[in-house]
């Protein structure tokens, strides 16, 4: 059995939750010693296929038609299911990502497939893949067992797998054009520009520094500090749920189980307690940082730093510091 790994690219740029993907697309691939074959699909997309095929895979198929240079179900679930058909693989990895959730319904329905999404691990039992997804906001784990015959359809949630784990290659793996059929004519919606809320609303599962705020921020005359850390680091501002629920930050600012899922480098949290409800969207971040006056606050036990101070005391002498740096 085969792993096939669907990566993701938009405008020739890689969505990083690709390379988390793929980590965990390497590991399954070793762990029951099986071929790993890894995809990348859209229109001219020879220099990623040959970036992918640095990494530890056996083989990169290019799926590159110019019906593919804008994102469609349509054309993305029909020219994935002719590369499924292809290169025959028992298990099919996606990152969980806006797209994943558009497309692989639709073409995990039309292989008679079954879907699991958003899983945080795998393992196999006796050659069949055992699945692990997160119930009641991380409080629980479930072993999951995909139904039918495979192929099975899996996406991989944000930060359950480490993109400095993607392992590199001994050589440069094959690189295969898939030749893929597309009618124009089926192809029955045109993409338009991402939805954003607002003119600087962000993506922040692609920022690679968070300073991110909780109650302990005290008033939203005092988020400017938290944001002028985050500029001084390079780094995004976000918050827990009730800085966003009382209107000081937009909604898509807002990281937990009902706001985004992040895995930067380095999440900063500035006066955040650690209800599991956000922690389930930042844990997997490389480095966490928690400042906190309370010493008790659950945040410290998933932080690889941490200030028992008064974020007041804190913030202004590390804006300094890194001003005066630069």
């Amino acid at each position: 059995m085969s792993i096939l790994l669907v990566t993701e690219q938009q405008g020739g740029k890689w969505h990083r939750m690709s390379f988390e993907a793929l980590a965990a697309a390497q590991a399954a691939a070793a762990g029951i010693d099986t071929p790993l074959v890894a995809a990348v699909v859209g229109s001219g997309v020879g220099q990623l296929a040959a970036e992918l095929a640095s990494k530890r895979v056996s083989e990169v198929v290019a799926i590159d038609s110019p019906e593919l240079a804008q994102y469609s179900p349509d054309g993305f679930a029909s020219a994935l299911r002719q590369a499924v058909e292809q290169v025959k693989p028992g298990l099919v990895l996606f990152p969980h990502t806006y797209q994943v959730r558009d497309l692989v319904p639709k073409l995990a329905a039309s292989l008679g497939g079954c879907f699991v999404s958003d899983i945080v691990d795998m393992r196999f039992d006796g050659g069949a893949p055992i699945f692990v997804r997160q119930l009641f906001q991380g409080k629980l784990h479930a072993d999951v067992s995909a139904s039918g015959q495979p192929p099975h359809f899996v996406s991989v949630q944000s930060g359950a797998y480490r993109a400095d784990a993607v392992a590199e290659g001994p050589a440069p793996a094959p690189i295969r054009n898939l030749a893929v059929s597309l009618d124009a004519s089926v192809i029955r919606t045109q993409a338009e520009p991402p939805y954003q809320d607002a003119k600087d609303a962000v993506d922040l599962g692609s920022a690679p520094i968070i300073v991110s705020v909780g109650r302990g921020i005290q008033d939203p005359d005092n988020i400017p500090q938290a944001e002028a850390l985050a500029k001084a680091l390079g780094g995004e501002l976000a918050a827990s749920r009730p800085i966003c629920d009382n209107g000081w930050l937009p909604l898509e600012r807002q990281i937990g189980s009902s706001g985004q899922t992040v895995a930067p480098d380095l999440y900063l949290a500035l006066g955040i307690s650690g209800a599991i409800q956000h922690v389930v969207g930042m844990k997997g971040a490389k480095t966490i940082v928690a400042i906190n006056k309370d010493a008790g606050a659950p945040i410290f036990e998933i932080a690889d730093y941490g200030i028992v101070a008064d974020l007041f005391d804190v913030v202004p002498k590390l804006i300094e510091a890194l001003e005066d740096s630069n």
